[in-house]
């Protein structure tokens, strides 16, 4: 990346110094900006090949300075930073042209890697699409890194009709995610209809999805229009795709490939233009493999898949998450806002949450109602809560502790020496590597975790010869 240009827009010098630092030594030009203005002024003499800025900034905000550049030099990468995560700049950052949406605090190597593909789009000479919309509301709450890659996936998609297959375990918010998608899409001044296909009888849920003429069967009065009429030109939420039986799958495999179907008793197809997000707590893979679902049908939903995690794998959103649900359920039941005190929320962030994000909402509803004071206390919490264990590794009901011990007493037994000293790289090896597993690759989050800086991680990696 010899001679490509960098421009760098912050107001935090210390940011602008490390990025600096980081991408000097990669034998890159940069230039450093402290406010929005003087970068307008320069590039009406000089196109950067690729221009990071902060999102939050005096004067002039991040988005207001990419939708001027784009204005002045179209072709060129723009990659937003924030501190501030959430869906709404996500998606306004990508509908604008953005690049990129970096997450602060960020991880320097990500940077570089990020950098380097944006320079090689630049040469490309290619525009990005972008779309406009007012701002949309939205109910997900999160700033874990996984609901960040989910952010990014609504807002690359926000100019795109593309079928999604959504999955993640029952109460995740996998509908949350559909309605995001509608709502920062063209469709969204459309209908979005959601149908839970487990929660309907199979021998009425052909008529649900695609309607009936009058006199098709007993009981059918009167024509009806199905859920995918009454979707056209919007969006159709198919959630629990997986539990469909065979022969509507084979129905919709249709309206996906051909865009038109017959209402029950009907015998003129009737066309529709519906965008199609289906979800599920399934594994589609399996399920092929066992014959209950259509292999082609699940090639045609599988065009863009979201995975939504559960919430013991996002614990860092569990504070956020119960404030908003304390909040909604304050004004839903007329009812004094409840806090909770810092050891309960500590205790919350250690149970495992089987039921996820929804299990999280009703708890909440219910101690606003239950609890006796305005501040919650462990003992406040409901039996199911109270008594839950917290998990530990055992083996025939022993705690990895003991295990550990007699494998020390059985490591001098046999007369090993230096047993600290060869024994600490194993531990920080499976830490490291465990750590970066949790955060898929992230080395800033995976250092976090581990309660190290990031230049110790990076250290520790080298040190240990580790291939990540």
């Amino acid at each position: 990346m010899n001679n490509k240009k960098i421009w760098i827009v912050d107001d935090d010098k210390s940011i602008r110094w490390v990025l600096e630092k980081a991408l000097q030594s990669n034998d890159i030009d940069i230039q450093t900006f402290s406010q929005p203005d003087a970068v307008l002024k320069r590039i009406n003499d000089e196109e950067p090949d690729v221009v990071i800025t902060d999102i939050r900034m005096p004067g002039m905000d991040g988005i207001s300075l990419l939708d001027r550049i784009k204005k002045q030099s179209p072709n060129t990468p723009v990659i937003i930073m924030t501190a501030y995560s959430d869906l709404d700049r996500a998606v306004s950052a990508f509908q604008s042209g953005a690049f990129e949406y970096l997450s602060k605090p960020f991880d320097v190597d990500e940077v570089i890697s990020l950098v380097k593909r944006a320079v090689a789009y630049k040469q490309t000479n290619k525009e990005p699409s972008t779309y406009s919309s007012s701002d949309k509301s939205n109910s997900i709450v999160g700033s874990a890194p996984a609901m960040q890659d989910i952010f990014r996936a609504i807002g690359r998609l926000s100019s795109s009709n593309y079928t999604v297959l959504i999955t993640g375990e029952s109460g995740t918010g996998k509908e949350l995610v559909a309605a995001a998608l509608h709502a920062n899409s063209p469709r969204s001044s459309s209908e979005f209809i959601a149908i839970n296909t487990a929660a309907i009888p199979k021998d009425l849920l052909e008529s649900e999805l695609f309607g009936h003429e009058k006199g098709a069967f007993t009981g059918a009065n009167a024509q009806r229009k199905g859920r995918f009429e009454q979707a056209d030109g919007g969006t159709l939420f198919l959630d629990e795709i997986g539990d469909m039986p065979a022969e509507l799958q084979t129905r919709l495999l249709r309206i996906l490939g051909e865009g038109e179907f017959y209402r029950v008793g009907g015998h003129v197809p009737i066309k529709v233009d519906v965008r199609v997000i289906a979800a599920t707590h399934q594994n589609l893979e399996d399920l092929v493999k066992e014959g209950k679902f259509r292999d082609d049908l699940l090639h045609r939903l599988n065009v863009i898949r979201i995975n939504v995690p559960s919430l013991r794998d996002r614990k860092s959103d569990i504070a956020e998450l119960s404030s908003h649900f304390l909040d909604k359920a304050a004004k839903e039941l007329s009812e004094e806002r409840k806090l909770l005190k810092p050891e309960t929320q500590n205790y919350l962030e250690t149970l495992s949450w089987p039921g996820n994000v929804r299990q999280l909402e009703n708890f909440c509803r219910w101690i606003t109602v239950m609890a006796p004071g305005s501040d919650i206390c462990i003992d406040d919490l409901p039996p199911e809560l109270k008594e839950e264990k917290d998990f530990t590794i055992t083996t025939d009901n022993e705690s990895w502790e003991n295990i550990f011990r007699k494998w020390v007493k059985s490591r001098l037994v046999n007369g090993d020496i230096e047993l600290l000293k060869n024994t600490t790289p194993l531990f920080e090896k499976i830490l490291i590597e465990e750590a970066l597993k949790k955060t898929s690759g992230r080395r800033h989050h995976a250092a976090k975790l581990l309660g190290w800086g990031r230049n110790t991680l990076a250290r520790k990696i080298k040190e240990l010869n580790l291939d990540l």
